[in-house]
């Protein structure tokens, strides 16, 4: 099975960062999936435009942003991100998105 790629971009101090990354690894866990998981920390303001960067933590498979629409946006900012998720707004992403992106990169 492929190791597929997984980014957490963060800035230091980010609240949410270590529960996005124990997520994706549960997640993976779950589905039996060994990513290749790299933490990305985002500097300053910069950075964040430059890495296209929605927020800490931000977490995509294969290069691309969990969140449904995301590459849709372009409000790059060195902040925390808020995730607008079915049981109301998060600090990380709904498992379910990190779930179907695991899975269609495996696919």
């Amino acid at each position: 099975m492929r190791q597929p790629r997984v980014e957490i971009l963060y800035f230091e101090g980010c609240p949410n960062h270590e529960a996005a990354r124990a997520l994706v690894e549960r997640v993976a866990a779950e589905l039996e999936i060994e990513p290749d998981l790299e933490l990305v920390e985002v500097p300053d303001a910069g950075a964040a435009v430059a890495l296209c960067f929605l927020g800490s933590p931000t977490v995509r498979v294969g290069g691309r942003d969990v969140e449904p629409g995301a590459e849709e946006r372009g409000d790059f900012v060195f902040a925390c991100r808020v995730y607008p998720t079915e049981r109301g707004f998060s600090g990380q992403p709904d498992a379910g998105w990190i779930r179907e992106a695991l899975r269609a990169a495996v696919a």
